[in-house]
């Protein structure tokens, strides 16, 4: 009889399964109607139609948006969005992209206002002494409440919500970290699987090992370039998010960019290091925390779960106790790395602004010659913070021995001691001792199961000591993370302060006169004018301090056509008139009323040192507005060129290479071309009222009356500050400030009045009187100089002249010599 055969035909599970729903279908579709058919037949047609369509339209929008932002991109621009938002375009590869940045909303500043000015009281950053919204000195940064609340405080402005985009990345990246603990686990596992069949002799088993070891390995290397990529992208998110927050605060219509540091000092002339240096520092740190922190405790958390199986209870009292004595054995001998850190970055900023200073005015140096003097500022500076750092150093070699120590060869050899459990204890073994129980009459499987659980425990406790070591490494992290939070909490703080004018003064105490805690008057805008009525002008100082008043209750009033010009000596506050009506300037008492907006039929300042921006030639003319302003407003280049013409450059399109040139017009322009650009602007914006401040100072006498008749044609009030009395025949009033014995005393007049008239004509006649006396003069002169002449020896006997005079006195000689 044939001997029957025992190969079975397997299907394929996967085939079974589309074989199946394959019949369902065909057998759905026999029992519908033809016209059932027909119509989803259409309907699918129609569906491929309109999926083809629109893929072509959104093709076609693809592409004009590419061009669209490669034309914005040369210009500089961008498109404002209904709800405030801005559309601009970077780029990106060969291309560009398209980048929506949304402002943040006043309620968001009102939400986050008490978490940075009010802080709870058992976070110890307020107290009655304090400065209301900065740290008060005795919190230094560290691991405390203080570091807590203020992580979290900042950790709200970087996840907003729930549903945002870091939200996403941290919920990706703790997926991976999940998966790489996963890994782990199975990688410990196949270790000891493929040294038993390597010990075994199975090579079939060895082999297959080998190939699983190297998938998972794959995978396990895809899973560590994830987790930093995602790493990287958290930090950007965060740096984002807390950049166009400060930007916010930074840059508002209360003008707190020269308020921070020309006000309040609460952080020093260092904001631009804050924003970039500092910030850059902790969204690295705080994203490398959720890592260097989460991943090792979800390790902790399970490779002691199985190390429980494995070796019992008492090797997990084991670990937990070893847990608890290293970290306060570290936390204790650890040095205060945070107030370090925050040390650090302060003396790093102050070497910073010492270079930002000399590049600013190098010029300036250069003529001077002071070259000697700034390199030994800068050398003190960079010698302050080299020997900072080397402190910093030197600590931490002595901190790093320790840790390695404790972290390396101890917890390596408590590992082995762990792992000895099972053999020499097999009782409190866990599931490896009663393997160990179970083999104790085979003595080549327990060989092998030895070696294999040996292998499997060794692995997890190598994962569980690196884990346990990037903890305790953390701890230092942690610290410097602290530094780092505490100086980005603190300019937050500032900013918060600057923005909501929040300066109070501690209970039971009164605020110094002229103080930011004294500012008792009003600003009105939407005044059709400039008015001021019994305003103090004073230079305020960083707070807590009080200010110097410059000039007493000042009152005037301009309306629309009467031109001001404000004159007097140096140093009187002719400039701070102008200061105290933009706003830069606390309105101490009084009132002062000035138009609702800046720019068109507005107000509208030229400062002293002309401002050129980066960008285009067009963006010179046209700032503060951009090129989507000026073309929503409808306004074209041929406008522009037409007011270049009428400042006397419109030459510049030509000579620097059409509008949409960028140069660094600073160095590019002359002094009496920037001082023309400005006036350039006043043209362009055509406010109601101007306020120039020396504004054509460079500028020769024909041009500077040319640019007052041009600004007067076009319906600008001008209010001019300058010690010019040429510039009178230009203005209606004058008002004269540095009167009086203390300089404080002013008087405002009409020009051309009879008053005026003869106060001019006193002067004439005092002139007069003065030219009368030149011969009364010169013949002093002759007698003094005769008798410096003349020299007496003892005996009162005069020296005769030398040879070389001839004999004749220095007087005579001059007097035959103007003779001939």
């Amino acid at each position: 009889m044939a001997a029957s055969s025992t190969l079975r035909h397997v299907e394929d599970p996967l085939g079974i399964l589309l074989a199946k729903y394959a019949r369902l279908i065909r057998t759905r579709i026999n029992r519908t109607r033809r016209t059932t058919r027909l119509a989803a037949t259409l309907i699918l047609t129609l569906s491929l139609i309109s999926a083809g369509y629109g893929g072509k339209q959104w093709l076609k929008g693809r592409a004009e948006e590419k061009s669209r932002g490669r034309r914005l991109l040369r210009r500089n621009s961008g498109l404002r969005g209904p709800d405030g938002s801005r559309t601009i375009f970077v780029p990106y590869r060969t291309s560009t992209a398209k980048v929506i940045i949304y402002p943040t909303k006043a309620t968001t500043f009102d939400a986050h206002r008490r978490l940075f000015l009010n802080p709870p009281r058992a976070a110890g950053l307020s107290d009655r002494q304090s400065t209301p919204g900065v740290p008060p000195p005795q919190v230094r940064p560290g691991l405390n409440l203080a570091f807590l609340h203020q992580f979290l405080s900042l950790l709200s402005i970087m996840v907003p919500h729930w549903n945002s985009k870091e939200s996403g990345l941290l919920v990706s990246q703790g997926a991976f970290l999940m998966l790489r603990t996963y890994l782990s686990l199975v990688v410990a596992r196949l270790d000891g699987a493929i040294v038993r069949d390597l010990i075994a002799g199975n090579g079939s088993g060895f082999l297959w090992g080998l190939v699983k070891w190297c998938g998972i390995g794959g995978f396990a290397s895809y899973t560590n370039a994830a987790i930093k990529f995602l790493q990287s992208k958290v930090s950007i998110a965060f740096r984002t998010r807390l950049t166009r927050y400060i930007h916010d605060l930074y840059l508002d219509d209360n003008l707190s960019y020269y308020k921070l540091a020309n006000l309040d000092g609460g952080i020093g002339q260092g904001a631009d290091h804050f924003i970039t240096q500092d910030l850059t520092l902790f969204c690295t740190s705080a994203a490398s925390l959720y890592s260097s922190m989460g991943k090792p405790l979800v390790d902790i958390c399970v490779f002691n779960y199985q190390l429980f199986r494995s070796l019992g209870p008492l090797a997990l009292t084991g670990l937990l106790c070893n847990y608890f004595i290293t970290a306060a054995l570290l936390r204790n001998l650890s040095p205060p790395f945070g107030k370090l850190k925050a040390v650090e970055g302060r003396r790093e900023g102050e070497f910073r602004t010492l270079h930002s200073r000399l590049i600013a005015n190098a010029e300036e140096i250069a003529f001077y010659g002071g070259a000697d003097m700034e390199k030994i500022f800068l050398d003190k500076g960079f010698r302050d913070l080299r020997v900072w750092m080397e402190g910093i150093y030197r600590l931490k070699i002595r901190y790093n021995m320790l840790e390695d120590f404790v972290l390396k060869y101890s917890w390596s050899a408590f590992g082995y001691l762990i792992t000895s459990l099972p053999i020499f204890i097999p009782a409190w073994g866990g599931s490896g001792g009663l393997q160990e129980l179970s083999r104790a009459h085979e003595a080549t499987s327990r060989e092998r199961g030895r070696m294999k659980e040996f292998i499997t425990n060794k692995r997890l406790m190598l994962s569980l000591a690196d884990a346990g070591g990037r903890m305790m490494y953390s701890i230092k992290d942690l610290s410097e993370l602290a530094g780092y939070t505490s100086r980005i909490y603190t300019l937050i703080s500032t900013l918060h302060r600057v923005h909501a004018n929040a300066y109070f003064t501690a209970r039971g105490t009164h605020p110094e006169l002229f103080s930011l805690s004294d500012v008792q008057g009003t600003i009105h805008k939407g005044y059709d004018g400039i008015r001021l009525e019994n305003t103090p002008i004073v230079a305020p100082s960083l707070y807590p301090r009080g200010g110097d008043e410059l000039i007493n209750d000042l009152s005037f009033v301009v309306q629309s056509g009467e031109h001001l010009l404000i004159s007097g000596p140096n140093g009187v506050g002719k400039s701070a008139v102008a200061r105290v009506v933009a706003g830069l300037w606390p309105v101490y008492r009084g009132l002062v009323s000035r138009p609702r907006s800046i720019g068109t039929d507005g107000l509208m300042f030229l400062p002293q040192r002309p401002y050129l921006s980066v960008g285009t030639l067009r963006d010179q003319v046209i700032y503060p507005h951009s090129e989507m302003d000026m073309r929503d407003s409808g306004r074209r280049d041929h406008e522009l060129s037409r007011v270049l013409e009428e400042v006397r450059l419109g030459y510049l399109p030509d000579r620097e290479g059409g509008w949409d040139c960028r140069k660094d017009w600073r160095n590019v322009l002359s002094g009496g071309e920037k001082q023309r650009m400005g006036m350039a602007r006043l043209l362009y914006h055509e406010p109601r009222y101007a306020f120039i401040d020396e504004g054509t100072s460079a500028v020769s006498s024909d041009v500077e009356g040319l640019l007052y008749e041009k600004a007067k044609e076009k319906g600008i009030t001008l209010i001019t500050i300058s010690t010019r009395a040429s510039l009178k025949k230009y203005h209606t009033f004058n008002l004269s400030l540095g009167l009086g014995d203390e300089g404080a005393d002013w008087e405002f007049e009409r020009i051309g009045t009879e008053e005026e008239k003869m106060g001019v004509e006193r002067e004439l006649q005092e002139l007069r009187a003065r030219l009368g006396q030149v011969e009364e003069w010169k013949r002093r002169r002759q007698e003094i100089e005769e008798e410096l002449a003349r020299v007496w020896v003892k005996g009162e006997e005069l020296l005769p002249p030398p040879s070389y005079t001839d004999g004749v006195p220095a007087a005579e000689k001059e007097k035959s010599t103007s003779g001939q």
